[in-house]
């Protein structure tokens, strides 16, 4: 991952000041107005395909959220084409795919990063059965002992259209926010994914339109 392509995706902390920087603080100002119940605590970040954003959105609004003095984890749930560990240059031989596994705990596998307040949870080793494990009493698990430990759990996931391992996810959190990129993102996909969201039990808390993939 190139220098350039790190400071976009860490805006947040790279240029604070920017007018996409204060984007994803409205952001998160709009999802704590909407979670005032204390019914918002984790939040998947999804998107119809790959390249729309979803990651780069994913870092930045666990940033934010960390900026606001809040204990945040942001997970990295994509088993298949990780990124997360890239964006934070952090190691990737443990993760959520080893502890899904039996092998380790979060304590001990959560990294934390330069940002106060943000830990991270790459998402380790890809494994064979990636929508197995995120289907599991494991995950669930997971995510509740996250609920308790930190103030916000961000989870990126995978794309929907390839696979139904975002879905699995967004179904186990408490809300979601669906990234459309625009420009390349095509409407019958996005809609599909919003339908296909609003079908299940996942509670959709906003879309970003993004103007950049990854």
């Amino acid at each position: 991952m190139s220098r350039w392509t790190l400071k976009r995706a860490r805006i947040m902390s790279e240029n604070p000041g920017s007018t996409a920087a204060e984007s994803y603080r409205r952001l998160r100002t709009n999802i704590e107005i909407l979670g005032r119940d204390g019914g918002l605590k984790t939040i998947a970040v999804v998107s119809a395909e790959q390249g729309e954003g979803r990651s780069t959105t994913s870092a930045n609004i666990a940033v934010a959220y960390s900026q606001a003095n809040r204990k945040v984890l942001l997970l990295d749930s994509d088993l298949r084409s990780p990124t997360l560990h890239r964006i934070f240059e952090l190691r990737n031989d443990r993760g959520l795919s080893t502890i899904l596994a039996g092998i380790g705990e979060m304590n001990e596998v959560a990294q934390r990063t330069e940002i106060d307040n943000l830990q991270v949870l790459c998402a380790g080793p890809i494994p064979p059965n990636p929508s197995e494990l995120l289907e599991s009493e494991a995950m669930t698990e997971l995510l509740a002992a996250a609920k308790e430990k930190f103030d916000v759990v961000i989870i990126d996931t995978a794309a929907m259209k390839s696979t139904s391992d975002a879905l699995i996810v967004a179904d186990k959190c408490d809300g979601a926010v669906l990234v459309i990129r625009r420009g390349r993102t095509k409407l019958e996909a996005a809609e599909k994914a919003k339908l296909t969201l609003q079908a299940s039990r996942t509670r959709m808390v906003g879309a970003i339109l993004n103007h950049r993939g990854r």
